[in-house]
């Protein structure tokens, strides 16, 4: 059975601390199998959920609102999504080597044109940003803290939901499942 990751905005930031223990048992609780986190920023492996990414996507969260009190927007990528993701990094090996940071947004749908010529006002200097499918890449030439660019202003100046995460993290959680 393929595996399905799920990707939590609000989960151990701003004041929302959740353990690992307590997200996997929470998942556990909607039937998915095999529940797994990977290190404290929300990150969920499971099976099973076989119903339409949205239907899923939409029981998460209103389970994770009724849990914990707030909203969790949940991102979700299938194996092969996840693994084709890393795979698909828009930067080559020597600008990824000088960068300090590079980030992926998850998104749940890829980005509209009308936001693709905003997302192009958000580039500066040091923050390079780059559409791929329900990603958006950014390769950060300083230290994220120094930069302008964070998902509150991606957010904001875009109209929408994301989540960031390391993509050294989303490479070693592709490379824990990978099929063998």
């Amino acid at each position: 059975m393929s595996r399905t990751f799920a990707f939590l905005r609000a989960i151990n930031v701003g004041g929302h601390t959740v353990t690992m223990g307590r997200l996997k048992e929470l998942f556990e609780r909607l039937g998915l199998q095999g529940v797994e986190t990977f290190i404290t920023s929300g990150n969920v492996a499971f099976e099973g959920g076989t119903d339409p990414e949205a239907a899923l996507r939409g029981q998460i969260e209103d389970h994770l609102r009724r849990a914990l009190g707030y909203d969790v927007e949940t991102f979700l990528r299938t194996q092969r999504e996840l693994s084709l993701l890393v795979k698909r990094c828009p930067f080559d090996a020597p600008a990824v080597a000088s960068a300090k940071a590079l980030n992926v947004a998850l998104l749940h749908a890829p980005l509209p044109r009308s936001a693709e010529a905003r997302l192009r006002q958000l580039e500066t200097a040091v923050d390079t940003l780059r559409p791929s499918g329900r990603e958006v890449w950014w390769l950060c030439q300083v230290k994220q803290s120094e930069s302008r660019f964070s998902n509150a202003v991606f957010e904001k100046a875009l109209g929408l939901k994301a989540t960031f995460r390391g993509f050294s993290t989303l490479q070693r959680l592709a490379a824990k499942y990978q099929k063998a």
